[in-house]
């Protein structure tokens, strides 16, 4: 089974037939869908959907499909980003986006929300690295930002697209997180990271060599996802870079059991249909 960790929503006309045979030729199962995004990444203000219309969206784009999960794309500096969260867990979704393009991850109107998130049991997807908006934000984005996450006890989260082009900072975030296992014994909160590109094509070998050979246990927390949107899902795309990756991972020997981890059941643990306890080997300081 192979489910992408990373399709967003890009329109709002719902074609779940077409979704479902472009990921069956792409020879994805499932995956993680991104609903369409808040007021404030648009500037469509008089005719962009609202809150109700979106989740009303994400949720007919999953309905009746078990591998497609619902994600709710979440403002958290928005009035009412608490309730927000409350009427999402309503209608089913099962985790949440977030992309810090005008704050920083330790804002701390944010990390009230990014608590009720943990609170109800859900993970949260971070935009993390570059992002291509035309605008100056890539400093909110950088991994070193999400270590105030240390501070909200049971939250799942992942890193997208290994924080490119700062994914060495994005694997010493990973490593302090386990780091962190050995200081605080009863540390609930736990960080994934989601290869998505990201990461140039020149760049991926470097950076999936980094994560395997690092000596870090990871195994059991590496996403893949492909950027792809739901209208329109590029086939030839997902194609190329499962094949890409396929091939590095020959080279670096990766078993078959964690590349089944890194296509599926990492996922499906992240967004909660499995319930799996890992036990993560901490590591001790300069590790």
């Amino acid at each position: 089974m192979i489910l992408d960790g990373h399709i967003h929503v890009n329109r709002q006309d719902v074609d779940t037939e077409e979704l479902n045979k472009r990921l069956s030729k792409a020879g994805i199962d499932g995956g993680l869908l991104i609903s369409l995004r808040p007021q404030s990444f648009t500037q469509q203000a008089r005719s962009y959907p609202n809150t109700i219309e979106r989740l009303d969206n994400l949720i007919q784009w999953t309905y009746g499909n078990e591998n497609l999960f619902p994600f709710f794309w979440i403002d958290p500096l928005e009035d009412d980003a608490l309730s927000q969260v409350d009427m999402a867990v309503e209608r089913g979704v099962m985790g949440f986006k977030v992309i810090c393009n005008n704050f920083y991850p330790y804002d701390p109107i944010a990390m009230k929300v990014f608590k009720r998130i943990a609170d109800v049991g859900k993970p949260i997807l971070f935009h993390s690295g570059i992002l291509w908006d035309g605008m100056p934000s890539g400093i909110y984005n950088r991994p070193s930002n999400f270590e105030t996450l240390l501070m909200i006890d049971g939250l799942k989260f992942t890193l997208a697209h290994v924080s490119w082009p700062w994914y060495d900072e994005n694997i010493a975030v990973y490593g302090k997180f386990l780091n962190a296992y050995s200081k605080r014994p009863d540390l609930s909160v736990e960080m994934f990271i989601d290869v998505t590109p990201g990461t140039p094509q020149i760049y991926r070998e470097e950076v999936l060599t980094k994560l395997f050979t690092i000596g870090y246990d990871i195994d059991d927390n590496i996403i893949f996802g492909t950027d792809c949107n739901t209208n329109e899902y590029n086939v030839n795309w997902a194609k190329d870079w499962i094949l890409r990756d396929n091939s590095i991972y020959d080279k670096l020997e990766i078993s078959c059991e964690t590349r089944k981890k890194i296509y599926s059941e990492n996922l499906l643990r992240f967004v909660g249909v499995i319930d799996k306890k890992v036990e993560h080997k901490s590591l001790k300081s300069g590790e």
